[in-house]
C-alpha cells in the first residue's frame, strides 16, 4: 500500500518531484495500479492503465529477471484490445493479469470449441450482449471451468490481446453461454466475430510490419514530388528541342496522360508510395516513345517526298505494329509483376500499366487530333529543328559485323557476375532473409564500423549496417525477429536504445530517441521471406516464358524469341552480378529486396520492348527489300531505328537520373538497378537480341544470302 499512498499523494505536481518518484520506483511510474479514489487496490483481472506511448516499456519492465521473482511462474500478463481516454485526451491501454493453467501456457478452452457465436439484445433490457454455443467436448469443459471459477473472471483472448474478462456467475452446462457488459451494438458484433474466428487453427501473426517516422515520410514525398517535376520539365524541354513544333503537340499529350493517370489513380483510391511516384516518373519516361515512333515515320515519309497531311497520315498507319507490340509485352511484364509481387511491387506495377494505357490512348488519338486541328487550320507542322533534323540520318554502322566483339563483351561480363553471384552473393535484404532494419539519423556523421560494434554490445551480434544518406544508417539485425509481441518490441527498442545512445551527442531519453533518432523501423518473418523468394524467381520465369512466347507468335520465328530471352536474361545477370560484385563498395545501398525485383522486372520490360521495335522493322524490311541480303536488312533496320532508340533511352535515362539525384535515399539502390538496366538493355537489343536471332536464323535458313559482306 505504500506505493499507492505515495501515488496519491498531493505533491508539489512538479517535473523535479516526478522524476524523483521515477527513480525510485521506475514501473509505476509508467503504470499506474488499479485503485480507487481512496488508493486502494481493485481486486479483479485488471491491475493497472499505460499511455500508449509506455506500453513497451511496462513490457520491459516486466520481463527483468528482478521484477519476474515477485510473481508466480503460472501468471501472464496482456494488454486489452482497446484504449481508452481520459478527459484530457490522453489514451491508455489496461493491464489485464492471467492465470496459466498448464505448463504448455495453452488456453484452457481453445476457439475450436466454439460452434457459433453472435450478438443479441437482453429480453428485459435494451443492452447488447453476445450469446455463444459450444461443441459437446467444449460443453464439458466450459462447465467444469465455470464450476471451479464462480465468482472468478475468465479473459478471452486473441493473438496476444484481451477482448473481454467477464466474470463467472454460476456453472454453465449445455454449451449456451452470455456474456453481459457494458458492450455497444458494435462492440458486441465484434466480440461475436472474435469469438468465432477464434475457431482458426492458426493464430494471425504479423508477418510483416513497417513504421515510417513523419520525418521519413515528408522527406521521401518531397523527394519523389521533387524529381517527379524536375523530369518532367526536362521531357518537355527536349521533345519541343529535338521534335520543333511537333513537339509541342508530344508535350499536350503528355501532359493529358499525367491527368488521367492521377484521375485513375484516385478513382480506384490507390495510396500513391514512393515506388507508385516512381512508376509514374518512370511511364511518364517511356510515354514519350510512342510519340517518337510516329514522329520518326513521319520523318521518313517526308523525307521520302510525300506531302505533310499523307506523310502525317501514313507515319501514324506504318508506327502502329511498332507500338502495339513494343507496349503489349511491357504490359504483359507488368501483369506479371501485379500477380505476383507483393506490397510496393505491386503499387510500382499498377501505375506502371495504368500510364501504358493511358500512354497509348494520348499518343495515338490526342496527337493525331493535335495534328488533324493544325492541318484544317492550315497551319505549317515541323518536326525537325537546324540542329536535329540531320540527326542519325544515312547512318551505316555495321552492327552485324561488330557482333563478335560483342559477344566476347557480354561473354565476359556474364562470366563474371555468375562467379561473383555463386561466391560472393548478395546483401538479401530482410525481404528475403527475414529479419529486422532500423533506419537511424544521426546528428553527426557515424562510421558503420562504429554503429556495428556498438550494436553488438547489446544485440550479441554485430548486424550489417550501410550508410543510407547524410548522417543516416541503416541496420539489418536477425535478433529475435521470429518473434513478435509487444514484449519483444520493447526489448528490442530498449536494446536499440542502449547501444546507439552512447553515438548520440547529446543525453536522450529513449521516447526522444523514438521520436527523432529512430526515423524508420520494419520486420520481416521468415514465412514472409521464403514467400516473397519464391514470388521472385515465379515472375521472372513467367515473364520470360511470356515474352518469348508472344514473340513467336507475333514474328512466327522462335529464333526471334531465343535472341529477345537471351538479351533479357544477359541484362538481369549483368545487374545481378553488378549488386554481388559491389554492394560493399558503392556509396548507397545495394540491397537486394523487393522494390529490386520491380527494377529487374521493369528493365525486362523496357529492354523487350526495344527489342521488339527492331524486330518490327526488321520484318518490314525484310518484306519490302527482298532481293537485298538479310545481313544488310538487319544492319538498315538497326540503323534506320537509331534515332528512336537514342530518344527513347535518353528521356528515360534522365527521369530516371532525376530520380536517383533528388528522389531520396530510400529509391537510390532501386533506381540504380533501373538505370543499369536501361544501358544494359538498348546495347543487348543492338548487339545481343538482334545478332542472335540473325545467327540462328542464317543456321536454319535453308535459303542461301543473295548477298554477303
Amino acid at each position: 500500500m505504500a506505493i499507492i499512498d505515495q501515488l496519491s499523494k498531493d505533491t508539489t505536481n512538479t517535473n523535479n518531484a516526478f522524476e524523483e518518484f521515477s527513480k525510485s520506483n521506475p514501473l509505476f511510474a509508467v503504470l499506474s495500479p488499479a485503485a480507487n479514489q481512496q488508493g486502494q487496490l481493485i481486486q479483479g483481472a485488471m491491475v493497472g492503465s499505460a499511455l500508449v506511448k509506455d506500453t513497451a516499456k511496462v513490457f520491459w519492465y516486466l520481463r527483468q529477471p528482478q521484477v519476474q521473482e515477485f510473481f508466480p511462474r503460472n501468471l501472464k500478463f496482456y494488454w486489452e484490445v482497446k484504449p481508452f481516454n481520459d478527459t484530457k485526451g490522453n489514451s491508455y491501454y489496461n493491464l489485464v493479469a492471467i492465470k496459466v493453467n498448464n505448463r504448455e501456457g495453452l488456453a484452457a478452452l481453445s476457439g475450436e470449441a466454439i460452434s457459433d457465436a453472435r450478438a443479441e439484445f437482453g429480453d428485459n433490457d435494451s443492452r447488447a450482449r453476445v450469446s455463444m454455443t459450444m461443441n459437446g467436448e467444449g460443453s464439458k469443459t466450459w462447465a467444469r471451468l465455470t464450476r471451479e471459477n464462480i465468482g472468478k473472471q475468465i479473459a478471452v483472448v486473441l493473438d496476444n490481446y484481451v477482448y473481454t474478462y467477464p466474470t463467472v456467475q454460476n456453472e454453465i452446462k449445455g454449451g449456451s453461454s452470455e456474456i453481459t457488459g457494458n458492450f455497444s451494438i458494435q462492440e458486441a458484433q465484434d466480440l461475436a466475430n472474435i469469438l468465432k474466428s477464434g475457431k482458426m487453427p492458426a493464430p494471425a501473426r504479423i508477418i510483416q510490419e513497417e513504421v515510417v517516422g513523419p520525418t521519413l515520410g515528408q522527406e521521401s514525398i518531397n523527394a519523389g514530388l521533387g524529381s517527379f517535376i524536375i523530369a518532367f520539365i526536362v521531357v518537355l524541354i527536349y521533345m519541343v528541342f529535338y521534335y520543333n513544333k511537333a513537339g509541342w503537340a508530344a508535350n499536350i499529350a503528355l501532359l493529358f496522360n499525367v491527368f488521367f493517370i492521377f484521375g485513375v489513380l484516385a478513382s480506384i483510391g490507390l495510396t500513391l508510395t514512393l515506388p507508385g511516384i516512381a512508376g509514374i516518373v518512370l511511364t511518364m519516361g517511356m510515354a514519350v516513345d510512342a510519340n517518337v515512333l510516329i514522329y520518326e515515320r513521319i520523318r521518313e515519309e517526308l523525307h521520302a517526298g510525300k506531302g505533310l497531311r499523307l506523310a502525317i497520315q501514313d507515319g501514324f498507319n506504318n508506327a502502329y505494329s511498332a507500338i502495339i507490340d513494343g507496349n503489349v509485352t511491357t504490359f504483359l511484364t507488368g501483369v506479371v509483376l501485379f500477380l505476383f509481387g507483393t506490397g510496393p511491387i505491386k503499387g510500382f506495377a499498377t501505375t506502371l500499366n495504368i500510364g501504358i494505357i493511358t500512354t497509348l490512348f494520348t499518343a495515338i488519338f490526342i496527337s493525331r487530333i493535335i495534328f488533324s486541328w493544325w492541318l484544317d487550320g492550315n497551319k505549317s507542322i515541323s518536326f525537325s529543328t537546324k540542329f536535329t533534323d540531320n540527326a542519325f540520318k544515312n547512318l551505316k554502322i555495321n552492327f552485324l559485323g561488330q557482333r563478335k566483339y560483342a559477344y566476347i563483351f557480354s561473354i565476359t561480363l556474364t562470366i563474371i557476375s555468375v562467379v561473383s553471384i555463386a561466391t560472393r552473393g548478395f546483401n538479401l535484404g530482410v525481404d528475403f532473409t527475414g529479419g529486422r532494419n532500423f533506419v537511424i539519423q544521426f546528428d553527426e556523421p557515424v562510421t558503420t564500423k562504429a554503429v556495428a560494434e556498438a550494436m553488438n554490445v547489446g544485440f550479441g551480434e554485430k548486424p550489417l549496417v550501410v550508410t543510407f544518406g547524410e548522417n543516416k544508417v541503416k541496420i539489418t539485425s536477425k535478433y529475435r525477429y521470429e518473434e513478435n509481441g509487444n514484449e519483444v518490441d520493447a526489448d528490442i527498442n530498449q536494446k536499440l536504445y542502449t547501444s546507439l545512445k552512447p553515438l548520440i551527442k547529446k543525453d536522450v531519453s529513449i521516447d526522444e530517441f523514438n521520436a527523432t533518432y529512430k526515423i524508420k523501423s520494419d520486420v520481416v518473418g521468415p514465412a514472409i521471406a521464403d514467400d516473397i523468394t519464391a514470388a521472385a524467381i515465379t515472375a521472372i520465369i513467367i515473364a520470360l516464358f511470356i515474352i518469348f512466347l508472344y514473340i513467336v507468335i507475333r514474328f512466327r520465328n522462335w529464333q526471334y524469341g531465343l535472341g529477345g530471352v537471351i538479351s533479357l536474361a544477359h541484362d538481369a545477370i549483368i545487374v545481378l552480378g553488378f549488386y554481388s560484385v559491389f554492394y560493399s563498395i558503392m556509396p548507397f545501398s545495394l540491397e537486394i529486396d523487393q522494390a529490386f525485383i520491380a527494377a529487374i522486372l521493369t528493365v525486362i520490360g523496357y529492354s523487350i520492348n526495344d527489342t521488339v521495335i527492331i524486330y518490327d522493322r526488321i520484318r518490314e524490311n525484310l518484306n519490302l527489300h527482298k532481293r537485298s541480303s538479310k545481313f544488310d536488312n538487319y544492319n538498315h533496320s538497326l540503323n534506320s531505328t537509331l534515332s528512336r532508340t537514342f530518344s527513347t533511352t535518353f528521356t528515360t535515362l534522365i527521369v530516371l537520373v532525376a530520380i536517383f539525384i533528388f528522389g531520396g535515399d530510400v529509391i537510390r539502390g532501386f533506381i540504380f538497378a533501373m538505370l543499369l538496366g536501361i544501358f544494359f538493355g538498348t546495347y543487348s537489343s543492338l548487339y545481343v537480341a538482334t545478332p542472335i536471332a540473325y545467327d540462328t536464323l542464317k543456321k536454319f535458313d535453308k535459303e542461301p544470302e543473295l548477298a554477303k559482306k
